[in-house]
């Protein structure tokens, strides 16, 4: 099984819904570009859930398609509770209360999910509901009620969320509903989980933990969203294997106009860390609704690909928009374009880096090699992925193709930016005869041709995981007599 070989190095994670149930939609969505599919936790039932990923698999193994699953965790979603005729408007100047003891709202006072809340903010604190949208300052706080003022007013409909502006609510980062979640998701074998809220390490740790504990091996994602998230950035890239640049409500908690340095701060920290990043929110939001983009929709997405991002993500333009293959194709064009003018400064990466592990090693005199040497390919014979991960954290302006028989592996490596998977079984110990093997399979996978240039990273003993040791130059086709 392989990937079939496309000019795009970043990877684009699609949430799946309504939209996107049908099995023949989800088969036009891979063949569109799709290389992550997303579970949403938020909504939707357990079984739901489960089938999607069912019938996503069975049509990756028919088209020969590596696709990850990433599970999305809710997380402790602060919210308000319900009003008797469904919302009310809020004008400016007006007096609301936030009470843990009503049932049901009007046009004075409304109920909270979280009754917490009241713990954690004082007079003068601003309050951001529904995303920002309506604006309360409170004015005094009780028992179980908050006063507040309407600074800028709307439409409150019901269960919206709730956000402190600058941060400092208490909710831990995993609830209930999220630990039954993570068994589901173990349960159809995620390849990553995504974790909302978390607002340190401790999160991470725990629920990589309770993955474990529950028989998975999913890569675990942090969702950089709280303030206390980016207090704790060096924290929480140690204890996960990736960021997700969550817009939404970090936007929401530090202020839009301060979210774009953020994005390229937490990319670039996490690339220099050897972390996987994604960029999440409203990338092509216009296209829930239209057959086409915005033009700055298209510059978003552009500056991700620019930024270095692995890969970029859609929610609601694939789970409930009308055109969830388009959306697919448009994002991935505007990918490789953006590709085209991305910096190559591999020199200048090298510059004061040491490496602690021989592996690491290899893999970055493979990516010096084949830059100066302008070869074809690199080609890394992989069990677990690593030595493919630390190439993809630089860009050598030179694909790397992960040569592995571990289809966890491979799934795995749908997320990496610039790493193409190929199918191959070692089944010897023979180096010439797995690099003969090796130069077959890309020859197969119509991704080289005889002649052409390629690095090989190899580890000997041959299948010892994180045991790559040699990088070796090879003109394809010089070692295929071995296979007769």
């Amino acid at each position: 099984m392989s990937n079939v070989f496309v000019p795009r190095q970043t990877k684009i994670v699609a949430t799946l819904g309504p939209a996107s149930t049908e099995p023949a939609v989800l088969e036009r969505m891979i063949a569109a570009g799709m290389n992550v599919v997303r579970v949403n936790f938020s909504h939707g039932t357990a079984q739901e859930h489960i089938d999607r990923v069912k019938t996503v698999r069975e049509i990756a193994a028919r088209l020969c398609r590596d696709i990850a699953v990433m599970a999305d965790l809710q997380g402790p979603k602060i919210r308000i509770g319900v009003f008797a005729n469904g919302s009310t408007t809020l004008v400016n100047g007006q007096p609301f209360v936030l009470e843990t003891k009503c049932d049901l709202g009007d046009d004075e006072r409304v109920g909270l999910d979280y009754p917490e809340l009241v713990n954690d903010v004082k007079t003068g604190d601003t309050l951001l509901l529904d995303d920002g949208k309506i604006v309360l300052k409170v004015k005094k706080v009780g028992p179980s009620q908050i006063h507040c003022e309407t600074e800028v007013g709307g439409v409150l409909k019901n269960r919206k969320g709730i956000n402190k502006l600058g941060g400092g609510l208490s909710a831990p980062a995993l609830t209930s509903k999220d630990m039954e979640d993570i068994r589901t998701a173990v349960a159809f074998e995620a390849d990553y989980i995504a974790v909302s809220f978390p607002k340190s390490g401790a999160d991470m740790y725990m629920a990589r933990e309770l993955t474990r504990a529950a028989g998975g091996h999913a890569f675990m994602i942090a969702k950089i969203e709280r303030c206390e998230a980016l207090e704790n950035l060096d924290d929480l890239i140690r204890s996960c294997d990736g960021l997700m640049v969550a817009r939404g409500d970090l936007a929401v908690e530090i202020g839009d106009a301060a979210v774009p340095a953020a994005q390229k701060r937490l990319i670039r920290a996490a690339r220099e860390a050897n972390k996987l990043t994604i960029t999440a929110t409203q990338m092509m939001e216009s296209m829930i609704e239209s057959p086409v983009p915005t033009r700055a929709e298209v510059s978003d997405v552009a500056n991700a690909v620019l930024d270095g991002t692995d890969a970029v993500m859609l929610s609601a333009e694939t789970a409930a928009g009308k055109f969830p293959v388009e959306t697919i194709q448009a994002m991935a064009r505007v990918c490789v374009e953006a590709e085209k003018s991305a910096t190559i400064s591999l020199d200048t990466d090298f510059l004061n880096r040491k490496f602690k592990r021989v592996d690491q090693s290899i893999a970055m005199a493979a990516l010096f090699t084949a830059h100066h040497l302008e070869v074809k390919a690199i080609a890394a014979l992989t069990q677990s992925g690593s030595t493919a991960l630390w190439m993809s954290r630089l860009n050598s302006g030179v694909p790397i193709f992960a040569l592995t028989p571990e289809e966890k592996t491979r799934r795995r490596l749908s997320m990496y930016r610039d790493v193409r998977t190929v199918m191959m079984q070692y089944e010897t110990e023979d180096r010439e005869l797995l690099l003969a093997k090796s130069e077959k399979a890309l020859l197969d996978a119509k991704v080289v041709e005889l002649g052409d240039l390629i690095v090989i990273t190899i580890g000997e003993p041959i299948g010892k995981s994180g045991g790559t040791n040699t990088m070796k130059i090879v003109r394809v086709g010089e070692h295929i007599g071995l296979l007769n």
